[in-house]
């Protein structure tokens, strides 16, 4: 089984363009989709505002689009949800920087690019004022920073992570200044937060998992080598992360990518999913792969889209369904943001 519908399309409701999904179960099994909305262009800078729909049916039908983070003049972006199953609190990290102070500025240290928190404790009908954690996350030589995009996970243990990636020193060349991916982690359910383990230079946006042992596996769009991912894995619960390697299964065109558990017990599970653009020449062939190892192998892939694709987000829901919200287009992949469910005789060719 396969259906797909789009959720937001390019120019409709007030934006120009829609981008950076992430989505969210929470605890009562309400589907969260967000994104970002992009006022004037499609660009990564300019007033751009975080948005969000809902589903109380497994996704098949949305509440209307509204804005939950805005703020005038300031770019408001990479929304990374997680939800702490103990309370039911959904919490969302995002970022902001001027609306005229964009990436390159700030990677030039021209620009400031700050790390922001809300909640919501009803199911996200209603958000907290945004609160600024930018001292408890970022380092003070850290220039670039973002959160996600995608969604955080909660540890077994209680532990929120949330994927996040930064860049050190003022920016000249991806050698000398590169990219690096990172977790912040909370254990009072995000009332504070610190720095946690860091991944090896040319990783970027990045996505996690608990697997079924209890450690963590962590997956990074990379700037180093051919175009394949790279990852890295944590014993501590994301404090460290052994050596980075190479995912030779995962091709990429250097893009954002993303995991989910797929566990009908909602327990730390070694059948993880995994999707991105896997041409490595352009933005398109948008994929899903299992493994039954946690991350070790992929042996079961397929192709969702094979036109232009770009980010994406994946949940598991009950039942064994899976969501995939995802950036699509006919001829770029910025036309809209289009929602997959399918099950796993689908992704097995059946």
């Amino acid at each position: 089984m396969l259906e797909q519908i789009e959720l937001y399309l390019a120019g409709e409701g007030g934006r120009h363009t829609y981008r950076i999904p992430a989505l969210a179960v929470t605890t009562t099994g309400r589907v969260l989709a967000l994104c970002e909305g992009r006022r004037d262009s499609r660009g990564d800078s300019g007033q751009i505002d975080l948005l969000l729909r809902h589903s109380d049916d497994g996704g098949h039908t949305w509440s209307a689009s509204r804005v939950i983070v805005e703020a005038p003049g300031m770019t408001s972006g990479n929304p990374c949800p997680v939800v702490d199953h103990r309370t039911g609190r959904i919490l969302l990290s995002f970022c902001r920087n001027l609306a005229d102070g964009p990436e390159s500025m700030i990677c030039e240290g021209k620009a400031p690019r700050t790390v922001w928190l809300t909640h919501s404790d009803d199911d996200g009908a209603t958000w907290s004022t945004p609160r600024q954690i930018t001292d408890q996350t970022k380092d003070p030589t850290w220039t670039w920073y973002a959160t996600g995009p995608c969604h955080g996970i909660q540890l077994s243990t209680g532990r929120l992570v949330i994927p996040c990636d930064h860049i050190v020193g003022v920016y000249h060349d991806r050698q000398r200044d590169p990219y690096h991916s990172h977790v912040i982690l909370s254990d009072d359910g995000g009332d504070t937060w610190r720095i946690g383990g860091i991944v090896e230079k040319g990783t970027n946006e990045c996505t996690v998992v608990e697997t079924a042992d209890r450690s963590l596996y962590i997956n990074c769009r990379n700037y180093e080598g051919e175009k394949r991912r790279a990852g890295a894995r944590s014993a501590d619960g994301g404090e460290s992360f052994e050596s980075r390697f190479w995912v030779d299964a995962h091709p990429e065109p250097i893009c954002q990518g993303a995991m989910t558990s797929w566990s009908a017990s909602g327990q730390p599970s070694d059948r993880v999913l995994f999707a991105n653009p896997a041409d490595q020449e352009s933005r398109s062939q948008l994929t899903v792969r299992l493994s039954e190892d946690g991350g070790r192998n992929w042996p079961v892939a397929r192709c969702l889209y094979e036109g232009p694709s770009a980010y994406c987000d994946l949940v598991a829901l009950e039942g064994g369904q899976v969501l995939c919200l995802y950036e699509r287009g006919a001829t770029d992949a910025y036309e809209s943001l289009t929602l997959a469910r399918f099950d796993e005789a689908w992704l097995a060719g059946e």
